[in-house]
């Protein structure tokens, strides 16, 4: 049995695949108390619930994170959660997994891998909009710039050198103007009030002008890095995806409609469309893989 774990700042989805084709799902948010064990205690009582549905044991697991990892396996960076810094992730996947293959890599990568495999495509630059900005590409069908060389960090692409200060302490980062808090943030600003993401949803729907001006902010941003990105790998797709994006209808084509506005004559950028498996595509990553093994995708520990 294949299993694949999406693991993020706020919750962590999990998909279990079997040989003759049933698949079993859960989702489960992280605990209150921030500590490595308290995660790793959840995610081993999750795990335990989704293979009992399944009736098996799993041979083989891919994990998606959103953290830095080192080539020893150990976390150097995940500003959501960061009591995971300097964890030993190998160890700690071992530890849950102590009789499968572990494969693990970063969350947007895998995100991209899963969506050009998804619409057969060779070629395509990947941006998730959620709690931050995850970007992936994918060239003649490999990721790129390849597990080996570390992930690709379109969310630190720099779009305004006088924007937001980002969580990796830069100023302008597109994760600092595009995330969903970064929004969320604005939003408020505009507002005078807190407004959380189904306020912020529903007045984006209603042409509030403090929603929409929070969300064309976030959308010129990303359209900034997509279209930069684009002219270096000049790719048949780019992909908007994530929990934030595809939770507000419309966004993607805002973003479309921006990167059309940013092409040089005679050169139209890529078409942008929405991610084919939603705010999934992590999760299907992870589970390619645990199918397909180091292979190129990603680190393997047993």
């Amino acid at each position: 049995m294949l299993l694949g774990i999406d693991i993020g700042g706020t919750k962590v989805a999990l998909r279990a695949e079997t040989a003759d084709g049933q698949a079993h799902e859960t989702t489960f948010t992280w605990p209150a108390a921030r500590t490595p064990a308290a995660d790793l205690a959840a995610l081993r009582t999750h795990v335990e619930a989704v293979t009992a549905g399944a009736g098996r044991t799993p041979t083989s697991v891919g994990v998606a994170v959103p953290a830095t990892v080192d080539g020893d396996g150990r976390v150097t960076a995940w500003p959501t959660r960061p009591h995971w810094t300097g964890l030993d992730l190998a160890a700690a996947l071992r530890g849950v997994f102590p009789a499968a293959e572990v494969c693990w890599a970063d969350d947007a990568d895998l995100a991209a891998l899963a969506e050009a495999r998804a619409a057969d495509c060779a070629d395509l630059v990947y941006a998730g909009v959620g709690t931050g900005v995850g970007g992936g590409i994918v060239l003649e069908g490999r990721m790129l710039p390849g597990p080996r060389r570390g992930s690709c960090e379109l969310g630190h692409v720099i779009v305004d050198r006088n924007g937001a200060r980002c969580d990796c302490g830069r100023r302008g980062c597109v994760q600092a103007e595009a995330s969903g808090p970064a929004t969320l943030r604005r939003a408020a600003t505009a507002r005078g009030a807190q407004v959380t993401f189904e306020e912020l949803r529903d007045g984006f729907a209603e042409g509030a002008a403090w929603a929409v001006g929070a969300v064309d902010a976030g959308c010129d941003a990303l359209a900034a890095a997509l279209v930069g990105v684009a002219e270096l790998v000049r790719p048949t797709a780019l992909v908007v995806g994530g929990g934030f994006a595809m939770g507000i209808p419309g966004y993607v084509e805002r973003v479309a409609a921006r990167t059309a506005g940013l092409a040089r004559p005679g050169h139209p950028p890529a078409p942008v469309r929405p991610a084919l498996l939603g705010g999934r595509s992590s999760l299907y990553g992870a589970v390619l893989a645990a199918r397909d093994g180091l292979g190129g995708v990603g680190q393997r520990h047993r």
